[in-house]
């Protein structure tokens, strides 16, 4: 059979397409929306290539439209998890053999279909299922997991040239095997592309994989999946399943199998799958690799020499887009006295002009929060705030449940830098700021590190060069994703790598090679021509 040392194509961002009135793509997208609207679809399991359906049906319904039904899941019990990680462990052998251009094609072909035939399906199921308007949709389930795709195509192959010296007599060579056993991916709702790519990623180092999404992205991933087995992903490669938190944890971490987990959730529930498997290590086969990217309190900090409207629309745009709903969303800020006024005036400003609605109108800007469990949760902190001494409503506080989840864009001005909102995190579009004296800005900067436990990431707005180096340096721990005088949003797979420390992950950057070395164990192989045949040393010979 031919071999080479096979180049793989050059990995380049996807573009971003624009939806404007009168393009193709938003007529196409339109039209997309309104067939998958009009359909109730019946959603199965997949274990080992096979459709697999419980009968315990659960409902899916847009967010920002919850009377409208989008169709059905079948949800997952422990005897399907057992079957996912069966057929899983299955397939391992085969698809571990299998020469690595060959895994290489078939994830770029999932690619191209995102990019090409599959790009207005995969969008306006993130926009019904997840209530992301066209852009976010765009960045997301189009641009962002396509860059995924091929640059960790990219990035595998580099992994596997990094090869060690060899000495005259000798050949080493270094082997980037899979791990022993199977990987949990284990992913959220916010991001159609994190949902994607935590699978993908393992799988394409030649692991095998059980997949469960969060039930309120079960509508994209569905998508997803359909792509993923027209790119030939083989049977048992990636096994979808939808069953309970606990009942997925019971089986899975209690498997000797087990090799590791790709997370992306809270942070308290990694803690708790960490201190679950800590538990259970004498059960496993291998160490386990635990990767997770977790919460976020992400800030922005500026400076008294910042521009007003560059610290406003970073608020704006860091801290409202998707609802706020993402890892780094901007939601506590911290702004010099001498600039406050400016910055209120244009942010208000801002605020009112947001249209908020369904995401089927193009026009809407802000959309729904993803479910009640949110909506409540957000709704409880504005009427607390409302009530509490020292914080005042500078735009924003209402909310309505009657049609779909939304939450107004809210701003709430703390007195106290540690009020409860200023430290928790809260996941929805409430932003909490600060007024600080303009001459407190060093204080300030410690105000920062010290106020939450989270480091995911962040953002200062200086025009003076010194102000901005000192920031660096003094948040060098607070954010594994540090922006200059920009919003603290819109990682680019390849340009910025992803992930942050402390109580925000094991800071494993996806979007970077980091990420695939931990879905890979090396091998060393070292080969001896000409082998010594005696065990006597030069040194050992008498004088």
């Amino acid at each position: 059979m031919p071999k080479g040392f096979y180049k793989v194509p050059a990995a380049v961002n996807e573009p971003i397409k624009s939806y404007a009135p009168g393009s193709p793509e938003r007529a196409e997208l339109k039209k997309m929306l309104e067939q998958l609207r009009s359909a109730e679809l019946d959603i199965p399991m997949y274990i080992g290539g096979k459709e697999v359906r419980s009968g315990d049906k659960v409902r899916l319904a847009p967010p920002h439209d919850h009377k409208h039904t989008l169709g059905y899941f079948h949800k997952s019990g422990k005897e399907h998890i057992q079957q996912a990680i069966d057929a899983a462990l299955a397939a391992k052998e085969k698809w571990a053999a299998l020469s690595w251009e060959h895994r290489a094609s078939i994830f770029l072909k999932a690619a191209e279909l995102i990019a090409g035939p599959y790009r207005a399906k995969l969008n306006a199921a993130t926009m019904l299922g997840q209530s992301k308007n066209a852009f976010q949709a765009e960045i997301d389930s189009a641009c962002e997991i396509t860059d995924f795709l091929r640059f960790n195509v990219q990035y595998m192959a580099e992994i596997y040239s990094q090869q060690p010296n060899s000495s005259a007599g000798i050949w080493n060579r270094l082997e980037w095997r899979p791990l022993e056993g199977f990987v949990y991916a284990l992913t959220p709702f916010n991001f159609t592309a994190i949902a994607g790519n935590l699978p993908t990623s393992c799988a394409m180092m030649g692991n095998v994989v059980v997949w469960k999404p969060s039930n309120t992205q079960v509508y994209s991933a569905n998508v997803l999946m359909e792509i993923f087995m027209k790119s030939g992903v083989p049977a048992g490669v990636i096994n979808l399943i939808y069953p309970s938190g606990p009942d997925a944890a019971e089986v899975i971490f209690n498997h000797r199998d087990f090799a590791g987990i790709h997370f992306t959730g809270s942070t308290e529930v990694f803690q708790s799958i960490w201190k679950s498997i800590g538990n259970n290590i004498h059960r496993y086969r291998s160490y386990p690799r635990i990767v997770g990217e977790t919460g976020g309190k992400d800030f922005i900090v500026a400076h008294p020499s910042a521009d007003p409207a560059v610290v406003a629309t970073a608020i704006s745009r860091g801290a409202f887009e998707y609802q706020g709903q993402k890892c780094s969303a901007a939601s506590r800020a911290y702004i010099p006295s001498n600039i406050w006024n400016a910055v209120r005036e244009q942010v208000v400003a801002d605020l009112k002009s947001f249209q908020m609605g369904g995401t089927e109108d193009f026009g809407n800007f802000i959309n729904a929060v993803i479910d009640e469990k949110s909506f409540d949760k957000l709704a409880g902190f504005i009427d607390r705030a409302k009530k509490d001494k020292g914080v005042e409503i500078v735009a924003g506080g209402g909310y309505d449940k009657s049609k779909g989840y939304f939450i107004e864009p809210t701003v709430l001005k703390a007195d106290d830098p540690k009020y409860v909102t200023m430290c928790e995190e809260l996941f929805g579009p409430v932003l909490t700021l600060h007024v600080y004296d303009e001459n407190k800005f060093e204080e300030t900067l410690d105000l920062v590190d010290s106020t939450s436990i989270y480091a995911l990431t962040g953002a200062v707005i200086s025009q003076d060069r010194y102000a901005i180096e000192l920031a660096t340096k003094k948040l060098s721990n607070s954010a594994g994703n540090f922006y200059i005088n920009d919003k603290p949003t819109g990682a680019v797979v390849g340009q910025q790598p992803f992930g942050g420390a402390r109580g925000s992950g094991t800071n494993d950057k996806a979007g970077a090679m980091i990420n695939l070395l931990r879905w890979v164990s090396p091998r060393t192989i070292k080969e001896t021509w000409v082998p010594p045949v005696d065990y006597r040393y030069p040194f050992l010979a008498k004088d």
